[in-house]
């Protein structure tokens, strides 16, 4: 009688993957640790995915779906075409970087109330980057050992979104809204940073503060909107 795969084994390859490569970053991880932490032969591992690269683009692709396989792919899942995995990325980013609070306050010639501005501002990009914590923990785990989609993440997505950040607090700070700091860039820097730690980078922090996420969420907020504003 042939074995049956069992249901769940895409998910749970997903998972497996997605923990051993934020753990050891892309070219350390080899197939077999990841069939070892799925608890399965490396030949088992072979019937799901066909190679590391094909693991890797699973990974990247499912790492935050509620429900990752509504229309399962049939197995093994084949090695992507060469740019595959870098050029979806880079259209996840293009989705996940349309930021509307941002985007409206850059565009907005008269500002009411600058503490709500802020405020709405922070807790949107608190919220994205949290909602894609797994994805982009993977990601920036494992760019370094790949160059293009390395230039892609920290050039092209981490660069252009403060520059974004730096563009909207030089224009508040030129109106006497926000706190003058020597460093417009350094300070947008900053405050991304901040927000990256709590909403992703904290949740693999080996000694992690133990605090409920809105705690984290609101706390972050506060402070941000705090340090910025003036009285």
């Amino acid at each position: 009688m042939a074995r049956q795969t069992p249901v769940d084994r895409l998910e749970q390859v997903v998972d497996a993957a997605t923990r051993v490569f934020v753990e050891q970053g892309y070219t350390r991880t080899q197939m077999a640790d990841v069939a070892a932490a799925l608890g399965v032969a490396k030949g088992t591992l072979y019937l799901t995915v066909e190679s590391k690269e094909a693991l890797f683009d699973l990974a990247v692709r499912y790492a935050d779906a509620e429900r990752p396989f509504a229309s399962r792919p049939s197995l093994p899942v084949r090695t992507p075409k060469a740019g595959a995995t870098v050029r979806f990325v880079r259209e996840r980013l293009a989705r996940g970087q349309v930021l509307p609070m941002l985007d409206q306050a850059l565009a907005r010639k008269r500002i009411g109330e600058v503490r709500a501005e802020l405020e709405a501002i922070v807790r949107e990009l608190y919220d994205t980057l949290a909602a894609n914590r797994r994805g982009i923990k993977l990601v920036d785990r494992s760019a370094p050992d790949l160059p293009e989609l390395g230039a892609l993440w920290f050039e092209g997505a981490r660069g252009g979104l403060i520059d974004l950040l730096a563009r909207y607090l030089d224009d508040r700070t030129r109106r006497g809204l926000f706190r003058r700091f020597p460093d417009t860039l350094v300070a947008a820097r900053l405050l991304i940073e901040t927000i990256v730690f709590w909403a992703v980078h904290r949740h693999w922090d080996a000694h992690p503060q133990l605090v409920e996420e809105p705690v984290a969420r609101e706390t972050v907020v506060r402070f941000v909107v705090d340090a910025l504003t003036k009285e």
